[in-house]
C-alpha cells in the first residue's frame, strides 16, 4: 500500500489490521516515480533517482521502478537502472496500456529484473485492476524477499474508460461545490 510522497497512511493501516499490508510510498524523485516497499521511515521527494534508491535500500526497503514508460505519469524511462530491485511492467492506469506494458517488459528484460504490477488507484473502484502474485509465506519479509528474487508474476488490465470518466466527473463536481 503506497501513497504519493507519504508513508503515514500505509503505516497506520498496516498497524491497525490483521491483513498483510506491505507499507510503502511512491516517491517523486527528480527522475520520476519510485515505489519504496517495506519502508517504515519516510524517504524525501526531490532526490536524484540514484539517491532515492540508495535511501530506500539504506532503510531496508525494496526500490521498484514504477510505470517507467507510462505517458503523463512521471515515469523514469531511460533512468531505470540496474540499481532497482524490480520493474513495474503492468500499471492499470497507464496510457496507452499495451504499449506501456511492452516497453516496461523490455526494460525489465534488459536489466534482468523481477516484474511486478500495480493498480495505481487514486479512486476506490480502481483498486485491483493490476496485481502481483507472489510465491511466499504470508508475512512482509517473505513477500519482500520473494519479489527481490523474482518469485512473483504480474497480472492486470487497464482501468476501464467508463470508470476513468466517472472519476473525472465526480472530481469536477466536487470542485464545483467547493
Amino acid at each position: 500500500m503506497t501513497d504519493h510522497d507519504r508513508l503515514d497512511g500505509a503505516l497506520k493501516i498496516a498497524d491497525q489490521t490483521e491483513l498483510l499490508i506491505v507499507p510503502g510510498m511512491e516517491i517523486t524523485s527528480l527522475g520520476g516515480h519510485i515505489v519504496a516497499l517495506n519502508v517504515r521511515e519516510s524517504i524525501p521527494s526531490g532526490l536524484s533517482t540514484d539517491d532515492a534508491v540508495d535511501k530506500i535500500h539504506a532503510v531496508g526497503g525494496v526500490a521498484i521502478a514504477c510505470h517507467p514508460t507510462g505517458l503523463f505519469k512521471g515515469g523514469l524511462g531511460k533512468r531505470t537502472s540496474s540499481k532497482f530491485d524490480a520493474v513495474e511492467v503492468i500499471n492499470s492506469s497507464a496510457i496507452p496500456f499495451v504499449y506501456s506494458v511492452r516497453q516496461n517488459e523490455r526494460i525489465a528484460s534488459r536489466l534482468g529484473k523481477p516484474r511486478v504490477a500495480g493498480s495505481d488507484a487514486h479512486y476506490g473502484p480502481e483498486i485491483g485492476f493490476a496485481h502481483t502474485v507472489v510465491d511466499a509465506e504470508l508475512n512482509v519479509n517473505a513477500v519482500i524477499e520473494a519479489i527481490s528474487k523474482g518469485l512473483c508474476q504480474p497480472f492486470g488490465r487497464p482501468i476501464p474508460l467508463r470508470m476513468r470518466l466517472k472519476k473525472t466527473i465526480e472530481s469536477y463536481r466536487r470542485k464545483l461545490r467547493s
